[in-house]
């Protein structure tokens, strides 16, 4: 299980508009910010569930190849994660859909976010 992940991004604006709506379906809302009075220097949103911040980013040069899995409790989450992400400005990476080289549950859709970072949400559920 991962604690959190945290990474920096090209645009720190463009990047918490489009998280905070292709996130949502999910059930992951903005928990915390930092912002750069706090930290000397970039801002950082933390944004999670529960009252726990566990997707992290924040200003700066964004790595490439970046692959960040999101957890979806229904295949319904994963379409509607597809389609906030699309409206929200990502480019498609795989639509969703079942991924049986994985495994025979495995419902995922792929996007690419405004850093290049390669955004899944998937369903290891059945039906």
């Amino acid at each position: 299980m991962i604690d959190h992940i945290g990474f920096t991004c090209h645009d720190y604006a463009a990047s918490r508009a489009f998280y905070l709506k292709a996130l949502a379906p999910l059930g992951i809302a903005m928990v915390m910010e930092v912002g750069a009075d706090q930290t000397g220097g970039p801002s950082y949103a933390g944004l999670g569930s529960n009252g726990k911040p566990f997707f992290w980013f924040g200003e700066g040069s964004p790595m490439d190849g970046l692959h960040v899995a999101l957890a979806a409790a229904t295949r319904a989450q994963v379409d509607a994660f597809y389609e906030a992400a699309m409206a929200a400005g990502a480019r498609d990476n795989g639509p969703p859909g079942l991924r049986p080289h994985y495994h025979p549950n495995y419902y995922g859709a792929f996007v690419i976010d405004p850093n290049g970072i390669n955004l899944e949400a998937v369903c290891h559920q059945p039906e």
